[in-house]
């Protein structure tokens, strides 16, 4: 091999190295940014964030488990559940993920109790 062929594997082998080992603090700046904006009440950019990271490291149990915080936030509590599915799918064992789960749990019962409650009172007027 020419030196110049060595000189230009060499330069591609360096750049692939470069773009997937930059990739993980990437990510990591992507929920820190999702983190920000939930705390700053900017949910669709959370959400947008914690995706992004989704679509590049599908086993992130810390955007699943955000992603499913963001949705609880939204109201969209289907998207929720599969999100915390998701996380405990990766993770079974993690306790901020299980504690998260079981709150969003406990927090729809009252509600689906409610419904049941006003249904009971509409049949009896």
């Amino acid at each position: 091999m020419s030196k110049t062929t060595l000189t230009a594997i060499a330069l591609a082998f360096l750049g692939i190295s470069l773009v997937f080992g930059c990739a993980g603090p990437r990510l990591k700046d992507q929920v820190g940014f999702g983190i920000w904006a939930a705390d700053n009440d900017l949910w669709d950019e959370a959400v947008f964030r914690w995706k992004k990271v989704l679509d590049q490291d599908p086993q992130s149990v810390a955007a699943h488990n955000n992603l499913a915080v963001a949705y609880e936030k939204k109201g969209l509590w289907e998207d929720a559940r599969k999100e915390y599915e998701a996380a405990l799918k990766v993770a079974p064992d993690n306790p901020w993920v299980k504690l998260n789960f079981k709150n969003f749990k406990d927090n729809l019962k009252p509600e689906k109790s409610d419904k049941k409650g006003k249904a009971a009172q509409d049949e009896n007027k």
